[in-house]
């Protein structure tokens, strides 16, 4: 006896929409070492170089990675009773905020010596550069804009998931006209519209964790100029991972 045509289809569709919810969110493609002792607060990949900054107080520090082997070529340590949090490249200058100390250090991108300090109002968590200004949040559901030179507070957006407030806004990315973040205790990697402040996708990282309790959160995103892979790596973490975002399409 033939199954009715209309059986047929229901019967694919759902084999359809199985497969595609069984695909991963991430796709691995690299595994990199990674220094267990750092802190990741901030990451960023620009000229070939791997811009990390790692946080807690009297360990904080502004470093230059190779990507290909994850070894410390360079790296400077932050005052002993800074906390270091999120970094973004500008031009030839690195600007690292901090989390509590109201500060935010320009750095020289080669050298990564300190060139001037500028404060500003609340906690530091992630920054990053969309190529016009500078977006910062501060651990609340706020991103916040400034301009790059001055770092003074040009505006700001509210973000939400489903119409609801997205707290703990972590380390960001600016891809695209994007906002990629992590978001803290969770293993949650969104990306925001900052024109809306709306979340456009969720992506669940948490097979990528170590099982060591001794690792943190998952923190860290840098975008691979030209593609559409990123590294991402969490808080002492072993290992940096290369990774695709099925069905974000090319930003």
């Amino acid at each position: 006896m033939r199954s009715p045509v209309w059986l047929v289809l229901a019967v694919a569709l759902a084999a359809c929409s199985t497969q595609q919810e069984a695909k991963p969110q991430v796709e691995v493609l690299q595994k990199i070492p990674h220094d267990t002792s750092a802190f990741t607060q901030g990451l960023e990949l620009v000229d070939g170089v791997l811009y990390e900054g790692t946080g807690l107080e009297g360990q904080s520090t502004m470093r230059a990675l190779d990507p290909s082997s994850g070894n410390v070529q360079k790296k400077v340590d932050l005052p002993e009773d800074f906390f270091g949090e999120g970094i973004t490249v500008v031009g030839d200058t690195i600007w690292q905020i901090t989390w509590r100390n109201g500060v935010a250090i320009e750095r020289d991108r080669k050298t990564l010596n300190e060139v001037r300090r500028v404060e500003y109002q609340g906690e530091g968590w992630g920054i990053c550069d969309d190529g016009q200004r500078l977006i910062m949040s501060d651990g609340s559901a706020k991103l916040t804009f400034r301009d790059p030179k001055s770092f003074k507070e040009t505006g700001s957006v509210q973000v939400t998931r489903n119409g609801q407030p997205l707290t703990e806004l972590n380390e960001l990315e600016c891809v695209g006209g994007k906002v990629w973040s992590n978001v803290w205790k969770t293993d949650e990697i969104v990306r925001i519209d900052p024109a809306t402040g709306q979340v456009t996708n969720t992506y669940d990282l948490s097979s990528l964790k170590p099982s060591d309790p001794d690792v943190d959160v998952l923190n860290g995103i840098a975008h691979i100029p030209g593609t559409n892979e990123f590294l991402v790596t969490g808080k002492n973490w072993p290992t940096i991972f290369r990774v695709r975002f099925n069905g974000m399409g090319q930003d």
